[in-house]
């Protein structure tokens, strides 16, 4: 058993040597088996499913505002991607901002800049400056290609399930039962729930670098997330969560924001 341990952990360090990538402006190391072309082409399928369900806001000038801070800090992004030298990566995005008719208080990103509000969410961000709170924050999960990530993680998971099946394919079915459980509680809770709360600390500190570069009073990040924990009432403790608690989040933004102002114009 050790050295069937031993194989997998050798084969998964090898995969992981050749398989990172640095997280724009962060610099951060994630786990990339997914190229963007095969999230992109994902992406725009499910955005185009959804949407040929969603139903678009009648709210014109609610939807107008979504667009507006959308586009601006799109741009915004797009001209820090070209100072970077990163013009490569500007070909993967083609933006779009969508308000649809739901009371759901929730917003989402696809891959390649598909981003879609629900009206739920604006009573709590009725300027424009707290929607582009909301719409930093996604627009940093697609540049920072956290889909990808989480499908790399995904798959790593799957591979290492499929590994342990397969090499205790001669031992018992209880065996395998307890090797299988073992590992499902480790890639549950020992990567993909710490990786998913990283994600969304690490859009949280773009998105408010990404508001900074629009000249937006990034202050009021802190609004929008103290009006949010009001309004929450989930009772799952953060440990167990696949995002951050509400003041743990707010405490690390007040934190990001004096190097989030070095950003902002001159």
């Amino acid at each position: 058993m050790k050295r069937i341990v031993k194989t997998a952990g050798f084969v998964i360090a090898a995969l992981l040597v050749v398989s990172c990538t640095s997280v724009m402006v962060t610099g951060r190391k994630q786990l990339n088996l997914v190229s963007d072309e095969q999230t992109l082409a994902l992406g725009l399928q499910s955005y185009n499913e959804f949407m040929s369900t969603a139903k678009l806001s009648n709210n014109q000038q609610q939807a107008q505002l979504v667009k507006r801070a959308g586009k601006k800090l799109s741009s915004a992004v797009v001209a820090y991607m070209k100072s970077a030298g990163m013009e490569n990566e500007i070909q993967n995005y083609s933006w779009e901002f969508d308000l649809v008719q739901s009371p759901e208080v929730n917003a989402f990103c696809m891959p390649g800049g598909k981003i879609v509000f629900y009206e739920g969410i604006m009573p709590y961000c009725n300027d424009e400056t707290l929607v582009a709170v909301v719409m930093s924050h996604e627009i940093a999960h697609a540049v920072a290609k956290h889909s990808n990530e989480r499908l790399s993680q995904q798959m790593m998971a799957q591979f290492g399930s499929a590994f342990l099946d397969g090499v205790l394919s001669n031992q018992s079915s209880g065996t395998r039962t307890m090797a299988q459980s073992v590992y499902g509680l480790g890639a549950q809770f020992g990567v993909m729930l710490p990786y998913s709360r990283k994600q969304e600390y690490e859009a949280d500190k773009l998105g408010l670098i990404f508001m900074a570069l629009c000249g937006y009073n990034i202050n009021r990040a802190v609004e929008f997330w103290e009006n949010m924990a009001q309004v929450s009432k989930s009772s799952t403790p953060e440990f167990m969560s696949t995002h951050p608690s509400d003041e743990a989040r707010i405490e690390a933004i007040k934190k990001v924001l004096p190097e989030a102002r070095k950003y902002m114009p001159k």
